[in-house]
Formats: C-alpha cells, sequence, structure tokens
C-alpha cells in the first residue's frame, strides 16, 4: 500500500499551493489537495479509529459536512495538509504494527464484523480510485502523465 501512499504524494510534487487546491474538471469539486486531505481522512478513520479503537476526530469534515476535505480547499494550507497526510500515515502504520490480517474489527456504522486483510483490500481500491483521479487533475494542471 506504500506504493498507492508514495504515488498521491508524487502527483501533487513540484506544484504550487494553488495548484494543488486548483479544481481542474468543472463542476467537480476535486483537487489534488482535497485528494489528500480526504485520504489523510480515509487512513485516520480505517486504521485510527476502526482497527485501533483510538477516539480521534474528523480532520477536515464532519457528520455535518461530510464533503469539507474537498469543498474546503480555497483557503487551506497546502504544506500544512500534507504534512497531516504524511502524519496520519505513519500513525496508520503504528497502528496496524504486528497486527494479523485476520485480526477481526467490529465497523459499528455499518454493524459488521470484517478483518484487517479486508480493510487493506479496501484501502487499495481507494488509493487506486483516487490515485486515477490524481492523474487526470495533475494532467489538466500541467499536462504531466505518469508517476
Amino acid at each position: 500500500m506504500d506504493f498507492h501512499r508514495h504515488t498521491l504524494l508524487s502527483k501533487c510534487g513540484a506544484l504550487t499551493a494553488q495548484e494543488l487546491r486548483r479544481r481542474s474538471v468543472p463542476p467537480s469539486n476535486l483537487s489534488l489537495l482535497g485528494l489528500v486531505r480526504h485520504m489523510a481522512e480515509v487512513e485516520r478513520g480505517w486504521f485510527r479509529r476502526r482497527v485501533a479503537e483510538e477516539n480521534v476526530g474528523f480532520l477536515y469534515s464532519s457528520e455535518e459536512d461530510p464533503d469539507g476535505e474537498f469543498d474546503h480547499v480555497d483557503s487551506a494550507d497546502a504544506e500544512r495538509d500534507l504534512a497531516t497526510y504524511r502524519e496520519e500515515i505513519a500513525m496508520a502504520r503504528k497502528a496496524v504494527a504486528n497486527r494479523d490480517l485476520d485480526e477481526v474489527i467490529y465497523h459499528s456504522h455499518r454493524g459488521v464484523e470484517m478483518n484487517l486483510r479486508w480493510v487493506y483490500t479496501h484501502m487499495i481500491e481507494e488509493y487506486a480510485r483516487h490515485n486515477g483521479h490524481a492523474d487526470l487533475l495533475r494532467q489538466c494542471i500541467d499536462g504531466s502523465t505518469g508517476l
């Protein structure tokens, strides 16, 4: 999964804060910075809240503002948000260190049990989807393609 995390960060490389905030495909609210903020939320939610059962809140969104990570990037601090994403990755690694893939967790929102293997598979799917978005967004910004 680290490859997928690195791919998203590489799509953000060498861009200005303004470019990271740019919504490149109207009317979509997607931006590279929004994707970074979203994946920070996703890393935190699955690995820290669900697997490690840490009592941590949302970073950018809430029950009342479920798309906050995408909607509120116009004045966001891109450097700080990238650092937050990197920190959430580090905390996610820590949360799953030495855990067995067959360890069962309970997803209270969905009301089901699932194992860590399912969580990893879901995260790979999540990164695949959003890294595809990142490819298109980056290409719209400066024509860059590939890793």
